[in-house]
């Protein structure tokens, strides 16, 4: 819970904090219901810097720069920040409140279950991931310049599925875009080692195909229940997603068909002049996929897939939900 301190502060904002979702070691996200007039209710998502933090240039930079650059995205498959605010030395981001689980929880509940995610669900999933990429990578300021945003850690972590069966991506602060860049490509590894790009991985520019090829891992995963290129350690993680063959994936998964593995083989590739060049080619084959000759699936779909797969439970009993989660508390907690 909350701190009585920390309560009281954000009374004087209209905004009553009702529950830690996720806490890191430099910030913490709160559940919080905002109040306005006329018995005006809305349940938000509190995300902070700890107050020692805030105090340095650094790390002020860095979380204002994730706000503002999240501010004008506005879509349906990503997670919508509100506002940014600072008080008692704090900052903070008001921002959409998604109740659900997040896609580490979902692969894991399969696992719990001994059950694969169905072929079209997991497909869905990160068509809708898709979504949300292309729309930030085509994004444009208000003079009309494109912003260039590369997203750079997109993992489960940072998906969320709604119970709702909305598909939503999180967590842009390691994002890079036009006049905003937390870490100097050349110098730092963003994001987390098991789901970089290639050229993520050794250190190189990245652009918009960076997503794609970690968006194409995260759907390996969702697909088989692990990360094909998950090491013991970080450095050989980052050797296998650099070195190790890409396996034929129907050899993995029976029912993985060929038309779905021409899809991963490409989007896989190392090469990136050679992988998917945008994010709508990528959705554009996903989709075909789904719907060419068959009624695929929907949110309402995932939502009732969801509903099966955590179930409410009896009172009293260990909930098969987990808590409603955002991930991270802040990209700064995985800065290597």
């Amino acid at each position: 819970m909350p701190s009585t301190a920390l309560k009281h502060i954000f009374n004087e904002l209209q905004y009553e904090l009702t529950n830690k979702l996720a806490e890191g070691g430099m910030g913490l996200v709160y559940e919080a219901l905002q109040k306005g007039t006329g018995g005006f209710r809305k349940v938000v998502a509190i995300k902070l810097i700890r107050e020692e933090y805030s105090a340095i240039p650094e790390f002020q930079k860095n979380f204002i720069g994730e706000a503002r650059l999240v501010a004008d995205l506005i879509h349906t498959n990503i997670v919508q920040t509100y506002h940014l605010g600072q008080i008692g030395g704090q900052y903070f981001m008001t921002m959409e409140f998604v109740r659900g689980v997040n896609l580490e929880q979902f692969i894991d509940r399969h696992s719990e279950l001994g059950r694969p995610v169905p072929i079209d669900m997991a497909v869905f999933i990160a068509s809708r991931v898709c979504r949300g990429l292309s729309y930030a990578h085509n994004k444009r300021d208000s003079e009309g310049r494109l912003l260039g945003i590369v997203h750079r850690d997109v993992n489960p972590k940072n998906v969320m599925l709604a119970i709702e069966g909305d598909v939503k991506l999180t967590d842009f602060g390691i994002a890079k875009a036009l006049d905003l860049m937390y870490n100097e490509e050349g110098k730092v590894i963003p994001g987390k080692d098991e789901y970089l790009s290639p050229e993520g991985a050794s250190y190189a520019v990245t652009d918009g195909r960076s997503d794609l090829f970690s968006l194409a891992i995260v759907l390996t995963e969702i697909l088989l229940g692990k990360n094909i290129f998950r090491g013991a350690t970080r450095l050989e993680s980052r050797r296998s997603i650099l070195t190790m063959p890409i396996p034929d994936f129907p050899a993995l998964r029976a029912d993985i068909d060929p038309k779905l593995d021409t899809i991963l083989q490409k989007a896989l590739q190392r090469d990136r002049d050679k992988r998917y060049q945008s994010a709508f080619e990528l959705l554009t084959d996903l989709e075909l996929y789904l719907y060419s000759d068959r009624y695929g699936p929907t949110n309402e779909k995932l939502a009732v897939y969801l509903a099966e797969v955590f179930p409410p439970q009896p009172p009293g009993s260990r909930p098969a939900v987990p808590p409603p989660l955002l991930p991270r508390v802040s990209s700064l907690d995985s800065q290597r």
